[in-house]
């Protein structure tokens, strides 16, 4: 097996995988361009007895028709002779066994076969599934030595039709993993193989853009700044990551333009809206057909619900976690301005937008708070504070709350800064009314909490000064970034 950048976890796994005396169903999936195919085929070069990838349905080719023919053709670029395509799946997957039965492996070597994009090919009315399930049911499962791989970017389309499958493939899948964009040091470890030099707030800023995706991680050119690489890519015409945000939808939702109306209405606001609100903003009818919409969003990773602190299960928010989507719907208004980043780098615009996806950034590298903090080992729930404002009072809102079993509250600041975050008189008033707030919700809830710990996540730091003090925990963005 070859060296992959990161992904040490998913390596040391589907080489234990590999090491199995039983033939194996492995299912890869995750977000599209999120780097499934690249790990499959650097670990199996060598291995690799079969590999084919459905048709885009981008492009308008991925009919039963086009499909057989490029799996023919697959089948006779790994040695198969035949003249004509398959009718059928069934009679594809026969010719596959007949392919795969005429090799040969070496002791403690697996044939394996790598099908990528396979919700693809899988078109309505096809067959497709009963073929398959006749390739594995029927013959590869009873083999010693097969490694099936799976891979997919429709994450709904692998966990109806293979991970919960009540058909014939049910509880056949042996192995699954759900790959995930790279963490803030796997980049790291990424922009050193390719030489990038980006400090400690490009690093995080780059990531608040890109997410951690590595495909769009790969655009990136070494011998310019983050500004001029940003300006490349999404704002001179035509730009590469412009055009991606409707391939994105298109190659994994048949109602691309309902589910990015979803999405654009979530990029709206950082704490996201209710069921209710999302089909008043975005007129897609209350009943289950948004439910349905929002549940394969969340599937595919591109927003999550959840339950803000001291609401209730009627008070279920969505709200969009994918950065580059957050991105693409803030700036997307702005006509083609090949400088524009460059020229806006300090504006209001871009600073507000920076606050909003720090807090993502911060949000989906909990792990490594929790580590800084020394709480990795205790239960916890993490979510906003929200309270609404009233005729009395201003509303008020808590970047983050951690909910810890152990009766503490840790009461998040995120703050996203070109240098030592300095608290003055005035923050200093706005924290003591957060912390009030919360320790009045939490007495009125009657839960049970010893203590309220204020906790700053912020890029490099508070500056020391008379109001900082009262700040027990700071988190940087090296603790963030770093192993």
């Amino acid at each position: 097996m070859n060296e992959v950048v990161g992904r040490d976890k998913e390596v040391a796994e589907i080489q234990k995988i590999y090491q199995s005396k039983k033939s194996e169903f492995l299912v890869v999936f995750g977000r599209r361009r999120v780097g499934k195919t690249y790990l499959i085929s650097e670990l199996f070069k060598k291995e690799m007895c079969f590999y084919h990838t459905g048709l885009s349905p981008i492009e308008n080719q991925n009919t039963l028709e086009n499909q057989l023919q490029n799996f023919c053709y697959s089948l006779i670029h790994y040695g198969l002779q035949i003249n004509t395509k398959p009718k059928n799946w069934l009679e594809a997957f026969e010719l596959l066994i007949s392919l795969l039965s005429n090799i040969k492996t070496v002791k403690n070597k697996r044939r394996v076969i790598f099908i990528d994009e396979m919700p693809w090919m899988d078109t309505p009315k096809s067959g497709f599934m009963t073929g398959f399930e006749h390739f594995w049911n029927g013959w590869a499962s009873r083999q010693k030595d097969i490694l099936l791989i799976v891979c997919g970017s429709a994450t709904s389309w692998i966990t109806d039709k293979l991970i919960n499958n009540h058909g014939g493939l049910y509880n056949r899948v042996t192995r699954e993993i759900k790959l995930s964009p790279f963490t803030l040091a796997e980049c790291k470890e990424y922009y050193k193989t390719k030489n990038i030099s980006f400090d400690t707030y490009d690093q995080i800023q780059n990531y608040m853009i890109m997410g951690g995706i590595p495909y769009y991680l790969d655009m990136l050119e070494p011998n310019l700044s983050l500004a001029q690489n940003i300006d490349n890519l999404f704002f001179k015409k035509n730009s590469k990551l412009r055009l991606e945000y409707n391939r994105l939808f298109s190659s994994i939702f048949i109602n691309a333009e309902g589910y990015k109306n979803i999405v654009k209405c979530l990029a709206q606001k950082r704490i996201g809206f209710t069921r209710k609100e999302i089909a008043e903003i975005t007129k897609i009818p209350y009943g289950g057909g948004l439910s349905n919409m929002l549940n394969t969003l969340e599937i595919n990773d591109l927003i999550i619900s959840y339950i803000p602190f001291g609401l209730t299960k009627k008070d279920i928010h969505y709200k969009l976690i994918d950065s580059y989507c957050l991105f693409y719907n803030y700036f997307e208004s702005i006509s083609s301005n090949s400088s524009y980043w460059q020229k806006n780098n300090q504006s209001s615009k871009l600073n507000s937008w920076r606050g909003f996806a720090f807090e993502e950034v911060c949000y989906s590298h909990i792990n490594k708070i929790k580590e800084k903090l020394g709480i990795s080992g205790i239960q916890s729930e993490v979510y906003p504070y929200i309270q609404k404002a009233s005729k009395e009072e201003d509303g008020v809102q808590i970047d983050m709350v951690i909910e810890r079993t152990d009766r503490v509250l840790n009461l998040c600041e995120i703050k996203f800064y070109t240098e030592q975050f300095k608290i003055t008189k005035q923050y200093d008033e706005e924290l003591r009314h957060k912390y009030t707030v919360l320790s009045e919700m939490v007495e009125k809830r009657k839960k049970d909490f010893a203590n309220i710990h204020l906790t700053f996540i912020t890029t490099f730091g508070l500056k020391s000064n008379e109001y900082s003090s009262r700040i027990l925990n700071v988190i940087t963005g090296k603790d963030l970034i770093n192993k």
